[in-house]
C-alpha cells in the first residue's frame, strides 16, 4: 500500500509517526507545514492544491492528522469515482477518533480505520449505512475477496435494497458458509447478486461479482500481430459468454516470450503473462487436445490448454483455433465464504 500522512501541528506530527509505525508494510512518507519541519517529514508546499492532487492520483491512502475540514478542502477538487479514488482518513491530533472520509469500501478506508483504531487505542467512527446496520457490504466483500463489480449503479441498487430487506443471490461457485446478513439464496427478483464469470443477468437488476480466477492459455504462429490475438481471444470470450474481467493472467510456452503481438496484447489488457518450458508443460497431467505439428515445433503436443492449466484447477474452454491463434481457459479453485 502506498501511503501519505499529513500533520498540521507538533502534536499531530507525533501522532503521524505512530500512524506510520502502525503500518510497517506501507510505503510512503509523512508531510507537515514548513514551520513544523522535523526529521522524517517532508514539507507541504504552498500553494498546496496541486500537491494534494498529485498524491491523490498516486497513493492508495491519504491520512490527515488534524481537522476534518482540512482534509475535505484538500481532496474536494480531486474526487472522481469510488472505483478509483484512494482511501482518505482523518484523525484528530490526540488520536481519539479515526474517521474514514472517502472510499470506505472499495478503497479500503473502513478496514484501514479499524486497523489503526485497534493499534492506536482510538475509536473508529464509521458512517456507511451497511456497516452501522451490520448488513452485507457488497463492495467491501468484493474488494477483500478479489471480485470485480460489474456495475456501480447496480452495486448502489443492491446496497440500498439490502438496507430494506434480504436480497437474492445466485452463485456458480460453491458456497461454504451461511449467507451474509442481507443475502438469501434465490434465482429471481427485482434486484439481486450473481457470483460467477459468465455474463448472466438472472435478476431484473443484476450485480455480477466476477472472480478474477481464469487463466488464459495462448498459442500463436511466429510474428502474429496483436490485432489477430485480440480478435481470437475476444471472440472466444464472447462465444462462451465470459466476462473479460474474470481473466487474471495469460500464459504460453517460453518460445513466445519475445512475441511482440502477444506481449502488447497482454500489456494493453493489464494481464501478467507467464511463460513455461516445454518440459514444464509436458509434465502437467491430464487429457489435452494433441497436435503433431505443435509437438514438432515446440516439443509439446499442446501449448494453450497446458499453459492455461498451470496453477489452475480445471479447463473450462478447450483449445479453440482462430486464424493461427489457439486459445484455452482454465479456472482456479474458488469457493464463496461470507463472514
Amino acid at each position: 500500500m502506498k501511503l501519505a500522512i499529513f500533520a498540521y501541528s507538533r502534536r499531530g506530527c507525533a501522532l503521524a509517526r505512530r500512524v506510520k509505525a502502525a503500518l510497517p508494510e506501507a510505503e510512503g512518507a509523512c508531510y507537515t507545514l514548513e514551520r513544523f519541519a522535523e526529521a522524517g517529514f517532508l514539507s507541504i508546499p504552498q500553494p498546496s492544491l496541486p500537491f494534494y492532487g498529485e498524491l491523490f492520483q498516486s497513493m492508495d491512502a491519504l491520512i490527515f492528522v488534524g481537522a476534518a475540514g482540512i482534509a475535505v478542502r484538500s481532496i474536494a477538487p480531486h474526487v472522481r469515482s469510488k472505483k478509483t479514488d484512494p482511501a482518505v482518513l482523518c484523525l484528530d491530533e490526540r488520536g481519539t477518533w479515526v474517521i474514514p472520509l472517502l472510499s470506505g469500501h472499495i478503497g479500503g478506508a473502513n478496514a484501514l480505520a479499524r486497523t489503526l483504531a485497534e493499534t492506536l487505542g482510538a475509536q473508529c467512527v464509521l458512517t456507511t449505512a451497511t456497516d452501522v446496520n451490520h448488513r452485507f457490504s457488497v463492495d467491501t466483500w468484493a474488494t477483500e475477496n478479489g471480485y470485480v463489480l460489474s456495475s456501480m449503479p447496480a452495486a448502489k441498487a443492491v446496497s440500498a435494497a439490502i438496507l430494506e430487506g434480504d436480497v437474492p443471490f445466485l452463485s456458480e461457485l460453491p458456497v461454504l458458509t451461511d449467507p451474509a446478513p442481507g443475502l438469501t439464496p434465490g434465482i429471481a427478483g427485482s434486484v439481486g447478486v450473481y457470483i460467477g464469470w459468465e455474463k448472466k443477468e438472472p435478476f431484473a437488476t443484476t450485480l455480477r461479482l466476477v472472480p478474477k480466477a481464469l487463466h488464459l492459455g495462448v498459442g500463436c504462429r511466429r510474428g502474429t500481430e496483436e490485432a489477430a490475438i485480440r480478435a481470437a481471444v475476444d471472440g472466444v470470450l464472447e462465444r462462451e459468454n465470459i466476462d473479460p474481467a474474470a481473466v487474471c493472467c495469460a500464459a504460453s510456452i517460453d518460445l513466445k516470450k519475445d512475441e511482440e503481438g502477444l506481449l502488447a496484447f497482454c500489456e494493453h489488457r493489464g494481464w501478467p503473462v507467464r511463460f513455461y518450458t516445454a518440459e514444464e508443460l509436458k509434465a502437467l497431467p491430464g487429457d489435452f487436445t494433441p497436435s503433431e505439428f505443435v509437438a514438432k515445433i515446440t516439443g509439446v503436443d499442446n501449448v494453450c490448454e497446458r499453459a492455461a492449466l498451470m496453477g489452475a484447477e480445471r479447463l473450462i474452454v478447450h483449445k479453440t483455433a482462430v486464424n493461427g491463434v489457439t486459445v484455452a481457459l482454465a479456472a482456479e479453485k474458488r469457493e464463496v465464504r461470507f463472514g
